[in-house]
This record gives C-alpha cells, structure tokens and sequence, in this order.
C-alpha cells in the first residue's frame, strides 16, 4: 500500500551524522543514525534533554531511508586544549563541574607543571572530529501509529523551529530548508527511489535481502546506546 513520506534535506558546507566514539576519536557516518534523526526533530520541536519518554517514542515510531544527493569529502578537525587540574567547567545539564586532582596531572612534564604564574597542573586534552564537507543526504520518513506528534506536526516544526537547528553538531549549520516536502511509496527504498535521484541509500531491511548490522539507536532515559538496526545499502538508478 502507498504511503506518504517526509522529505527532508540535509545539506550544510559541514556536518557531522555521528558514529561509534572510541576514546576522543568522533568518526561520521555517510547516513545519519536514527538516533541522530530523533535529536533533530525533537529539537526542532523545542523539547528538552530531559524528555527522555517522549524523544524515545519518536524514534522507536520512525521508518525513514537516506539517500545521498551529493558525495561530500572527510574532514578531520583535530581540537587541543589545556586543562588545568580542578578546574571548573560547564556541563550539558548546566551545572558546573570541577575535574578531580589525579596523578595524571602530577605526571605532566615539569614545564607544563610550572607553565602558568598561579602554578596550578595542567595537561593537554585532545579531541579529533570528523565531518562531511558539501555533503547533501536526503531523507525519507514516516511515524507509525502511536503517542506524540505527526508528519504534519513535524513539518511545521522543521519550517519553523522552536529553535536553531543544526545537523549533528551545533556549527553545523543547514544551507538549505530541511523540509523538502513529500514523497509516496510503498516503502523507504520505494519512496527514495520516488525522489528520482541516483546516488548510494540505505533503507530498513526487509529480511529478504542481505545487510548489515548498524548500531544507531539511543536508550533516550539513560542516554546510553540503546541497540541496532538491520539495514540495506545500494545503489538507486
């Protein structure tokens, strides 16, 4: 049966569709995780970090499949930063934190111990991210019957954000509108093919058809990875 589908584009000079983190290497993936299609959204709705029942039932209600319109390239932003031993910082639940004294501040070479007048340890915190340069992906998704907003809601959410949108990272600014409007098909492979764009897609497997494993869901309450999803990946004419 034909069903009716929310086109979205993402496309932004930099973005970023998350991946495994392994120690302070951020990778990207090529399609985004549904976990980072959920933040999108919900953010877009104006919900907050701690509506973790009503972000979990958006992204266990979703189906969608992405296209790629345009082949962005890798870039890797290698970030250093020095931090000094106990001190203060601001935390995603906006509360300050201070770092703890440990031994690998003690164990810092003896210049960087005396490195600043007051004195204080410090060492060098590294970080690496990857982003997509000029990358452009479409989406296509739909919401299964249940609690909580609908494509239209979604819509007009995306049209008019409750507030600024950004695609996986907060520079990561869209260069075009992300609703692009609708679509038909009778499932996510059907509905990308419908945009009439070639390029490389992933779509929701069928059980009929070889894939793989991709760990993209989040566990919304406990803000850890909630599991993984079985997933098609080809080319479309």
């Amino acid at each position: 049966m034909t069903q009716r589908w929310l086109h979205l584009r993402l496309s932004a000079p930099l973005m970023a569709f998350g991946g495994v983190l392994i120690d302070q290497v951020g990778p990207t993936r090529d399609f985004p995780s549904a976990s980072a299609l959920t933040g999108l959204l919900a953010n877009a709705l104006g919900w907050q970090r701690e509506d973790g029942a009503a972000h979990q039932s958006l992204q266990d209600r979703m189906e969608f499949g992405a296209l790629i319109a345009r082949e962005g390239r890798l870039v890797t932003d290698n970030q250093n930063a020095r931090v000094y031993e106990e001190e203060p910082g601001w935390t995603t639940y906006a509360q300050p934190e201070t770092r703890n004294k440990g031994s690998t501040y003690s164990n810092a070479p003896l210049a960087a111990q005396q490195g600043n007048q007051a004195g204080r340890k410090w060492l060098t915190h590294r970080r690496r991210r990857d982003y997509l340069a000029d990358h452009d992906c479409r989406v296509v998704l739909r919401l299964a019957a249940g609690d909580g907003p609908d494509l239209e809601t979604l819509a007009a959410a995306l049209d008019r954000p409750a507030r600024p949108l950004f695609i996986g990272r907060k520079p990561c600014l869209p260069s075009a509108p992300l609703f692009a409007g609708w679509v038909e098909g009778e499932d996510a492979r059907a509905a990308l093919v419908a945009l009439a764009l070639p390029g490389r897609a992933l779509w929701p497997s069928s059980g009929d058809e070889p894939g793989y494993d991709m760990p993209d869901l989040r566990h919304w309450v406990s803000g850890l990875h909630g599991g993984s999803r079985w997933v098609c990946e080809g080319m479309l004419p």
